[in-house]
């Protein structure tokens, strides 16, 4: 369900194509470019894209849609095809995200439960379905029907004793290896790029980064099914955050069938959702919400959830919640950034071991050891037995009178004429006081295990995991709440809200605001965590325990470090991202930009007396994205900038198709050709390739405001210059090697390698 919020990641917007301008050639000089091969203004793997450029192509594109569309009535109806085709492509996606999500949930569901036993009446029906169907079913025994049975009683005709639960231990062991090692076998083999939750991925994708395969089709498709296999293997990880990542991939699915959105990088990334982009645009705004809509329809019309809502954890309190209950929500806040904090710190030590020890080399062995290892702690305890996200509804459910599970074993008065809906606070029973105690232990080995799992090669997503551990905790935290209403209902705390024989706590809620703190501790969202915590329970009422849990929960964690689950991963990968961090270091353009002292000269193109051989020479000698263009090396007067694969490519094309082009052809980017001897070779005209506006600061300007312009901008380089000429150049990496410098970090140890 997670998904509805995320599907527009990677679809909205228009792209672009090269436009074709004519260009004044000189004679019988061909400009090669004037019909554009492919491959022009494309990028490397593991590159930064140019936002300026790719933001001009697409005005291009469009000023000339608009031109042609005035000629003919042909002209006008394709102009109204491009402009729709935004509304189809999320059409597709809204369709496709919203039935991989209902698939995904429905999978999950029965494969969770196949390791523990099979419906006889049809095998491809849950527990709760088989017993949903069955007319043998008892409302005070709804969990048992002859048509589910557990694999020991299937194999041995009997349901209990000490043979039968080990068989039954043992087979539940062996279900979850499988299915592990089915998921890290297939992630391995047919799509590495599968693994992980792929929000930091995502997150830095969209900020102009190219990772060639990473929103693949494969990779969707083997996300999709191991993503079921891992869920279900009862590791402690959950699926909301590699939703994010197939819903990006079926985004890119769709764009790859439009041209105007697969020739333009820059307009591909434009769409995003919450923490993962620089801007949202209100159009994409409103695709956005068009695809959220029809992915809403489409799931609520597979119902995977099988009650006909939205909602994975659907909750209705009869008690509003008081005032002095802040302070306990307060203090969840406070336990859930404690819990992010160690977390993200635990888990980034455990990931660079992986990275940088022999751990990393057996990926396989990893995924099976903490399989066996969950498996084996989890099954005893009911609480671990189950899957996380039924865990999580039992804790956020309130105990009515209906409800059956061991959290609700609290005395009765025999006497009590209240509502169905209306049951006072009641003294624990025996059950909810053992439940207290397996949710302890639940909560330890969650904390424990989490660190482990998350990060290891097979999907998996943080948000289930993380609300799990803040609801076993608030949920203990209310029922002591309740109990000390309960019995000591004069005090002063509870004296003017809680009266003898009145429904004044619900622990239910407590688990809920637990849920939240913890997940806003791991990942520092606040305002966009409460919204997907009102799409997860529907619990809107409690916007204001929500929000100060989620608050208290950031404000402690940040105290500590500024950064998220996310934002720690994408350092430790060495993602080129710049995070939205004010920088307040009082340094210049000047102190950054390169070449320093002590360093050969910038590697530059003149615009008129620079060969073939003197530019191939260059690009051999040197692995820089592209060279400024100056009048002269004397002069040092900047005229633009050409990017190198452009460079690459336009010359060998030129050697392949153009006569008369040779080593000592001169190369000219002005819009006429140079004098030069008849006896010369045929020169080669660049000029179209030529960025002529390149985005330029002066040598005094502020770090602080050239760091705002390339995060705001997307910038992929700035040219230093002073009074028109030309000092250095400044690229993002060399951006991001000053931030970790000011910040006391070894500047190299960021970079992606």
């Amino acid at each position: 369900a997670t998904c509805l919020w995320t599907i527009g990641l990677f679809s909205s917007g228009i792209s672009s194509a090269t436009p074709t301008e004519e260009l004044n050639g000189v004679g019988n000089l061909m400009d090669f470019l004037d019909e554009p091969f492919p491959d022009v203004g494309t990028y490397e793997d593991f590159h930064t894209i140019d936002w300026l450029r790719e933001k001009s192509r697409d005005t291009d594109r469009h000023r000339k849609i608009t031109s042609k569309s005035k000629e003919s009535i042909w002209e006008f109806i394709k102009s109204l095809l491009d402009a729709w085709s935004g509304w189809l492509v999320m059409l597709l996606i809204g369709l496709l995200s919203g039935t991989l999500a209902g698939v995904i949930d429905l999978a999950v569901d029965w494969m969770t439960d196949l390791k523990e036993g099979v419906c006889l009446s049809a095998l491809w029906y849950s527990h709760e379905q088989c017993c949903w169907t069955s007319n043998e079913t008892t409302f005070a025994d709804r969990d048992k029907c002859p048509q589910w049975q557990k694999w020991a009683e299937l194999m041995t005709g009997y349901t209990e004793g000490a043979g039968v639960y080990l068989l039954n231990y043992f087979l539940y062991v062996l279900w979850a290896l499988f299915f592990s090692f089915l998921a890290v076998s297939l992630v391995r083999v047919f799509a590495p790029y599968a693994c992980g939750s792929g929000i930091p991925e995502i997150k830095t994708i969209l900020s102009g980064f190219i990772i060639r395969g990473y929103l693949g089709k494969w990779t969707l498709l083997i996300k999709t099914v191991t993503l079921v296999l891992a869920v279900s293997s009862g590791l402690s990880l959950g699926k909301e955050g590699p939703l994010v990542h197939v819903a990006c991939c079926c985004g890119n699915l769709f764009c790859s069938l439009f041209s105007k959105y697969s020739k333009n990088e820059g307009k591909r990334r434009e769409v995003s959702q919450g923490n993962v982009s620089y801007y949202f645009p209100l159009k994409t705004l409103w695709r956005s919400f068009f695809a959220a809509l029809v992915a809403a329809f489409t799931l609520r019309s597979i119902n995977p959830f099988g009650n006909n809502r939205l909602v994975l954890f659907y909750v209705e309190y009869h008690t509003p919640w008081y005032m002095a209950e802040l302070v306990p929500f307060i203090l969840l806040g406070v336990f859930g950034g404690l819990w992010g904090t160690l977390f993200i710190r635990c888990n980034i030590a455990w990931c660079r071991r992986r990275k940088t020890t022999r751990l990393g080399k057996y990926p396989v062995l990893e995924v099976i050891a903490v399989t066996g290892i969950t498996a084996v702690l989890a099954f005893p305890n009911p609480y671990t037995r189950r899957s996380t996200s039924e865990l999580i509804s039992e804790l956020f459910n309130d105990c009515g009178a209906l409800e059956s599970s061991q959290l609700c074993d609290y005395i009765n008065n025999p006497n009590m004429t209240r509502p169905v809906d209306d049951i006072p606070d009641r003294p624990a029973g025996p059950g909810v006081y053992s439940a207290l105690w397996q949710l302890t232990l639940a909560l330890v080995f969650k904390i424990v295990i989490t660190i482990f799992t998350f990060g290891m090669k097979i999907p998996s997503g943080l948000f289930i995991p993380s609300m799990a551990v803040g609801a076993i905790a608030g949920r203990i935290v209310g029922i002591a709440v309740e109990q000390m209403a309960y019995h000591h209902h004069d005090w002063i705390i509870f004296k003017n809200w809680c009266r003898p024989g009145a429904d004044c706590v619900t622990p239910g809620l407590y688990a809920m605001v637990g849920a939240a703190a913890c997940l806003g501790g791991v990942t520092r969202m606040t305002v966009s965590l409460v919204v997907i915590m009102f799409e997860l329970t529907g619990g809107l009422e409690y916007i204001v325990p929500l929000m100060a849990a989620a608050v208290t929960s950031k404000w402690v964690a940040d105290a500590f470090g500024k950064e998220g689950i996310y934002e720690a991963h994408i350092q430790l990968n060495g993602y080129p991202y710049l995070d939205q961090d004010e920088f307040t270091h009082r340094t210049l353009a000047t102190d950054v930009m390169r070449p320093r002292r002590n360093e050969p000269p910038l590697a530059v193109l003149t615009q008129d007396s620079t060969t073939v051989e003197d530019v191939e020479t260059l690009i051999k000698d040197t692995d820089y994205n592209g060279f400024p263009v100056v009048v002269s090396h004397e002069s040092e007067r900047l005229i633009g900038f050409v990017q190198r694969r452009d460079l690459i490519l336009n010359i060998k094309n030129a050697r392949q198709k153009q006569d008369g082009v040779v080593s000592n052809s001169v190369v000219y980017f002005t819009e006429d050709a140079p004098q030069i001897p008849a006896s010369n070779p045929q020169p080669l005209k660049l000029r179209r390739i030529l960025n002529l506006s390149p985005f330029t600061v002066t040598d005094h300007t502020p770090m602080e405001t050239v760091v705002d312009i390339f995060r705001k901008l997307g910038l992929r380089q700035c040219l230093v210059t002073r009074s028109g000429r030309l000092l250095g150049i400044i690229t993002k990496k060399d951006v991001l090697r000053h931030m970790a410098q000011m910040m006391n970090q070894d500047p190299e140890s960021i970079m992606f390698n």
